[in-house]
């Protein structure tokens, strides 16, 4: 499958006029970029366990359905308030070198440099934030990131909350429809992949929808529009579903702290 969609990017229109939108955390990258972080603030005593336990119920809510996503991220900024953009971007890039790099499934790298071998508007857009997303993207030699962004004072230091509107679900296909107005990038032959269920508005808006190691939502439209769907896996790791990986984390999460 792999093959036949380097073949096909291959035979596409070359130049920026046609735009390739990749996600992030379960489509370039196996599992969460974000618990890097979180671990490290456990490893380094930064993190309370009010904090710890707060951020794990509110990942396990929103996968079960029970939490918004900017409820969510809103929640995890307001822990760090604040604190250094600068020192959080440096930390982002440290944790990536340490525990991302190994993630990235290798096929879609493949895919990546197939689209910027053929000129096309490559960008990364995604519903993480900067410090995990922009990272991988400079690694990969995307230029472009559409992502969410910590709210900042005139010093430099995070506010608490994040910048409005928060990109995710529609406003995410929205960004990337001001995107591509701004850029002269045609939607309608462009290509846009992602696993997750909230991709399904930018999924129904692309040209060419592409499905990675799709969640079930996504894989029943996949299923019911005839969309190519693409699975990739890792070094050593199969593709894994969100809500184990959230609850395999919650677990490590409370050993840590019951261990301080």
């Amino acid at each position: 499958m792999t093959s036949d969609l380097i073949a096909e990017i291959g035979s596409t229109e070359p130049g920026a006029r046609v735009g390739a939108f990749f996600d992030l955390d379960g489509t370039l990258v196996s599992g969460f970029t974000a618990t890097a972080h979180a671990g490290d603030r456990i490893r380094r005593r930064q993190a309370r366990a009010g904090e710890v336990l707060g951020v794990v119920e509110a990942a396990v809510r929103y996968r079960l359905g029970r939490m918004q996503f900017e409820r969510l991220l809103v929640r995890a900024a307001g822990y760090l308030r604040g604190e250094s953009i600068r020192e959080l971007d440096e930390i982002g890039e440290r944790l990536f070198v340490d525990h991302i790099t190994g993630r990235i499934y290798p096929l879609m790298q493949q895919v990546v440099r197939a689209h910027q071998q053929r000129g096309h508007s490559v960008v990364l857009s995604s519903s993480a934030l900067t410090i995990h997303a922009e990272p991988v993207a400079r690694y990969l030699g995307i230029g472009q990131v559409l992502c969410n962004r910590f709210e900042l004072d005139e010093h430099g230091l995070l506010t608490g909350d994040i910048v409005k509107p928060v990109v995710w679900g529609r406003q995410k296909a929205a960004a990337v429809q001001r995107f591509c107005a701004d850029n002269g990038i045609d939607l309608g032959q462009s290509f846009f992949y992602a696993d997750g269920n909230e991709d399904a508005a930018l999924m129904s808006l692309v040209g060419r929808p592409r499905p990675v190691n799709p969640r079930p939502g996504l894989a029943a439209l996949a299923a019911e529009h005839g969309w190519p769907v693409l699975r990739v896996s890792g070094p050593g790791r199969a593709p894994g579903r969100s809500l184990r990986r959230a609850a395999g984390f919650g677990v490590a999460v409370l050993r840590a702290v019951a261990t301080r």
